[in-house]
């Protein structure tokens, strides 16, 4: 083909121009994937199920598709891959868990229906924390992830196999979820772009779920355009989804293009440059993030928000409680069967009472009613910090969890606003560095044109890890 790019760099729009001229073919492309998924998945265990004969077939379909002149959407003929808590009809899906070991659904969830729908190629299932909380463990049917950037160091999670797959140039888009920051925390130590879409704005039937009422499904990508052209063929109102909201579906990349004149941002510097063991590192990214939206036309307004561990401890506790009510029979009957992260983080939730919950949505309200009411009604997005630190090192965690957080997620989980990962630049150490752009509620396509705007005026998107020099050594 006529790009000098090697195809795994190849964003998806541009992945889909060269199909759509002829100039490229979705086996080719595919082909290419599993190439790279062989040499460098060994490293970095981001895969639990590889689907080689499926991908083949799905890209074969895809490229008599496309010669046909039949043209399925953006991500037609274009590889990803799916978190292993996505349900995928005949192929196993596990949750990274003993329990569920031998589960092979018998139909699809709702989402991988609108992938298959628009013809792109599953590549397989992707690591993550057990049922999307219990990690990074090593007393689990699978490996845990590792940093494409570093392999002692974590990827994030629980999305880690999709950060660590993006991250590395596996795939261009990969399906992950977030109840308390598991898409943005690895999109923030992998260095790629993870949106958390608005509450109710993508399906979750069919997706093992860890919170009702957090649980949010969307992508990690490598670029802000990738992202936006994911959500176009996922988002969606799902009637048999009581939490899907029937609302109409944006473009998400009609705003892409734009600079940032006329906005005004919300910037509560306080919130994460007081917060303990904060980097100092990830301030002065902020900063300097921050000043490159005034460039770029924004007007920067610095703002005063509630201490974030207002917003942990209410979303911790609603996550824990409705965890436990998910996993309370099989808690009962297969203790020994959950790996000990998991279970000790769930196995609280049985001693949270009816008044502690009442509280805690309580409090949810007044801190969602702040963001909204107060914040939002005055200003475009939130620009803030998203993890506190770099990746720590897979090392340093201990042997029982701790829900100490060194992310400031979960706040824009409480809320249900759409927040979007975007990289910043890196540590001293090579580790990446990442920011949360907050909008309002099915507000997609600002924090979209903030995130893009932002990323076409640095150079961070362009960096990839040197994994191929990592497997000489």
């Amino acid at each position: 083909m006529a790009s000098t790019k090697p195809l795994h760099e190849l964003s998806i729009a541009q992945a889909g121009a060269a199909l759509r001229q002829g100039l490229l073919t979705s086996s080719a492309l595919t082909a290419d994937a599993l190439a790279r998924i062989a040499s460098l998945d060994p490293l970095l265990h981001a895969f639990v199920l590889l689907t080689q004969e499926r991908a083949l077939a799905d890209a074969e379909r895809a490229d008599r598709e496309i010669k046909a002149g039949i043209d399925k959407g953006p991500l037609h003929g274009v590889p990803y891959g799916l978190k292993d808590i996505y349900e995928t009809a005949g192929i196993r899906t596990t949750c990274h868990s003993k329990v569920m070991i031998d589960h092979v659904p018998a139909a699809d969830c709702v989402v991988e229906q609108k992938l298959r729908a628009g013809g792109a190629v599953l590549l397989g299932k992707l690591a993550t924390h057990e049922f999307a909380v219990g990690g990074p463990s090593f007393d689990l049917p699978f490996p845990p992830s590792r940093n494409p950037w570093h392999r002692d160091h974590f990827t994030g999670g629980s999305s880690s196999g999709s950060g660590a797959a993006v991250a590395a140039g596996l795939m261009r888009m990969a399906m992950g979820s977030d109840t308390g920051g598991s898409i943005r925390g690895p999109a923030a130590y992998c260095g790629v772009v993870g949106l958390k879409p608005t509450y109710g704005r993508v399906s979750r039937r069919g997706v093992f779920p860890l919170s009702y009422t957090l649980d949010h499904c969307g992508p990690l990508a490598r670029t802000v355009a990738d992202a936006a052209l994911t959500m176009q063929v996922v988002a969606g109102h799902d009637p048999l989804d009581p939490a899907s909201a029937d609302v109409p579906v944006p473009d998400f990349s009609a705003a892409l293009a734009r600079d940032l004149k006329g906005l005004k941002l919300a910037y509560p510097r306080p919130f994460f440059c007081n917060a303990e063991n904060v980097s100092a590192e990830i301030v002065a990214a902020m900063d300097a993030a921050a000043q490159q939206m005034t460039r770029l036309g924004a007007v920067v307004e610095e703002i005063a928000l509630p201490d974030c561990d207002l917003f942990n401890a209410c979303g911790r506790l609603i996550l824990t409680a409705e965890a436990f009510a998910i996993h309370e029979q099989n808690l009962r009957d297969r203790p020994m069967d959950y790996g000990r992260f998991a279970y000790q983080r769930i196995m609280p939730g049985a001693t949270i009472t009816a008044p502690d919950m009442v509280q805690a949505f309580r409090l949810r309200r007044e801190l969602t009613d702040l963001i909204n009411a107060e914040v939002l009604a005055r200003h475009d997005a939130i620009i803030t910090a998203n993890a506190l630190t770099p990746a720590p090192r897979m090392d340093e965690f201990p042997p029982d969890a701790s829900f100490r957080m060194s992310l400031q997620t979960m706040p824009f989980n409480l809320t249900g606003n759409p927040a979007l990962a975007v990289p910043i630049g890196f540590s001293q150490s090579g580790l990446p560095l990442g920011m949360q752009l907050v909008g309002r509620a099915f507000d997609e396509p600002t924090v979209l044109r903030i995130g893009a705007a932002y990323e076409a005026a640095t150079e961070w998107a362009a960096h990839w890890p040197k994994l191929e020099l990592k497997m000489a050594g």
